[in-house]
């Protein structure tokens, strides 16, 4: 070998992403909530037996964990009713079931083998692997990302891998590094309970808004709380801001005194002459339409290609629309709007959506004119109508939906808000509302003048009830590449929801037959004489039989070539 070859030296902190092939060997999950039924799910995806040890066994399993062990697809068993040692410590309960069982793991019996080009004799591959970089100072982050095709393909793999780098933003891995320190910011102490603090622990509802700051909290309500914080920041901000974050950016959000931007221009100088001979400046209020850049209208591409000084965006506008604006700067104060029109700039307020569609357009055209500024409206593409279309879900179809509502699911400071009866012809569409599934389900299915019923929920709605078979759909992030659309019914709807995982905000429903139109051959009808007689058998034409829910991600076919 010649002495002046040199390779790359290893950089500690790294993990070595494997495939492993779990054929014959079993899974162990410790928990029985809606996350162990997620990791069991993908370990049977895998040919793994599965074996579930929580307290309580069987019975204080979720939904769907207790469905599986009663499909016999895994198997669930009491933490206290496992075999006991002679010791005294917390663990020895599975310290001693792990000794009784071989397949759990693999240990020295059961040695990993991978050979090269020979798929079938090996337990686990290789990952193709990369781990980014910090762009500005070149040292290896956090981050990684290994693609495996399961043997299928190897080249093809690693060019997958390739195109997944290649749409990533360059300061990515940076971001990640920045969360990681905000992270320890969030937790300074080591906590006896430290799931309760961490962002995913709560993993349905990364846009419920943080709790303000209690002066009577404990350290686990005060870490709690900041990890909410992170979890926002992690959710909503462009990944660049993210990675630009300074440690007083970091404590300024995990106390929830950020309102503005630490990288907001400064105010003009005087003019040395004493005449003012800047241009008057303008607000325009604008609609980014649902996400996807295509369905920007050419007035609001034009306010934020050419006009714009300034873009103050909502935190829901999509990074695909952010990535137009030329180098400027997102904050969500009014007051911000105000002091940049003042100094003679032009503002584009940026809202998903249509503005004036729960975009509230009209408090910030009251403020605007009351501080001397008549805004500018641009329409946008409504999500309300987009996001079901990009579904496959008409809002109207004749011998279907003859009308449609929209409505909000949470009023003003958070307040329930009434929602209308059900009428067979009319399509229900609620936004912001898939944080409250549960009450809103709640609303529109409890009976008004049932005896045990929540009467509460009842005089939430404004009309008759619905049935419990009645189709809806959750469609969240309309329009963007990791689309998911949820299709089920009222009466499922909750449980497939924790079912499918995280939620990924924003979200809308669509509730009413209109959502099963369009599937297949087609269901148009509903509105015929009669047909109330076919509903149930209609749904499970639709749903297939024992199916309670149906997922689908990404857009539509040839969505790309927009």
């Amino acid at each position: 070998m010649s002495p002046a070859l040199t390779f790359p030296k290893p950089e500690g902190g790294a993990s070595l992403l494997l495939s492993f092939r779990l054929r014959n060997r079993t899974t162990l999950i410790l928990g029985s909530g809606s996350l162990a039924a997620s990791r069991a799910f993908s370990a049977l995806e895998a040919d793994s037996a599965v074996t579930v040890i929580s307290k309580g066994g069987l019975a204080s399993a979720c939904e769907e964990l207790q469905w599986r062990a009663r499909q016999n697809q895994l198997t669930v068993l009491d933490w206290d009713a496992l075999p006991q040692s002679s010791a005294s410590e917390e663990d020895s309960n599975l310290d001693c079931y792990l000794s009784t069982t071989g397949n759990i793991s693999f240990g020295a019996q059961h040695p990993c083998l991978n050979t090269t080009d020979m798929p079938d004799l090996c337990d686990f591959s290789f990952t193709s692997t990369h781990r980014f970089e910090n762009p500005v100072s070149g040292v290896r982050t956090a981050l990684q990302i290994g693609v495996t095709t399961n043997g299928q393909g190897c080249r093809l793999g690693s060019r997958v891998k390739r195109d997944i780098v290649s749409l990533l933003p360059k300061e990515v891995g940076a971001a990640v590094d920045k969360v990681g320190i905000m992270r320890g910011l969030a937790r300074p102490n080591a906590l006896e309970d430290e799931d309760e603090s961490c962002e995913d622990s709560e993993v349905s509802t990364p846009n419920r808004p943080v709790p303000p700051r209690s002066p009577i909290e404990t350290a686990a309500e005060g870490a709690s709380r900041r990890m909410k914080w992170v979890a926002q920041v992690s959710e909503y901000w462009p990944l660049s801001r993210l990675a630009a974050m300074s440690e007083q950016d970091m404590r300024e959000v995990l106390a929830g005194d950020y309102f503005t931007s630490p990288t907001a221009p400064s105010p003009l100088p005087p003019s040395l002459h004493g005449l003012d001979v800047r241009r008057k400046g303008r607000i325009l209020l604008v609609g980014s339409g649902p996400g996807h850049p295509s369905l920007l209208t050419l007035a609001t591409h034009t306010a934020l290609t050419k006009l714009a000084d300034l873009v103050l965006s909502d935190k829901l506008v999509p990074a695909a629309v952010l990535a137009l604006v030329p180098q400027t700067v997102q904050t969500e104060m009014m007051e911000a709007a105000v002091e940049a029109a003042q100094r003679g700039l032009t503002v584009v307020r940026l809202k998903q959506g249509d503005p004036v569609v729960y975009g509230r357009a009209g408090e910030e055209v009251l403020y605007f004119r009351e501080h001397g500024f008549e805004p500018v409206i641009i329409p946008g593409v409504s999500s309300a109508l987009a996001g079901p279309t990009f579904a496959g879900i008409p809002v109207t179809q004749r011998g279907v939906a003859e009308s449609f509502s929209v409505c909000t699911g949470v009023g003003r400071k958070g307040k329930d808000v009434q929602l209308p009866g059900y009428e067979r012809a009319r399509t229900l569409i609620v936004l912001m509302g898939v944080a409250r599934l549960p009450q809103v389900v709640a609303t529109l299915l409890t009976p008004e003048l049932d005896p045990g019923s929540d009467e509460s929920a009842s005089r939430r709605r404004a009309g008759a009830v619905y049935p419990p078979h009645i189709p809806i759909a959750i469609v969240e992030r309309a329009s963007m590449p990791d689309q998911r659309v949820l299709v089920s019914t009222l009466r499922d709807v909750v449980t497939a929801l924790e079912s499918v995982g995280e939620q990924r905000p924003p979200g809308i429903m669509v509730i009413g037959w209109a959502v099963l139109a369009l599937w297949g051959t087609g269901n148009v009808e509903v509105l015929d004489d009669g047909a109330e007689t076919d509903d149930e058998a209609r749904v499970v034409r639709w749903l297939g039989k024992d199916v309670g829910w149906r997922v689908k991600e990404g857009l539509p076919d040839d969505w790309d070539a927009f």
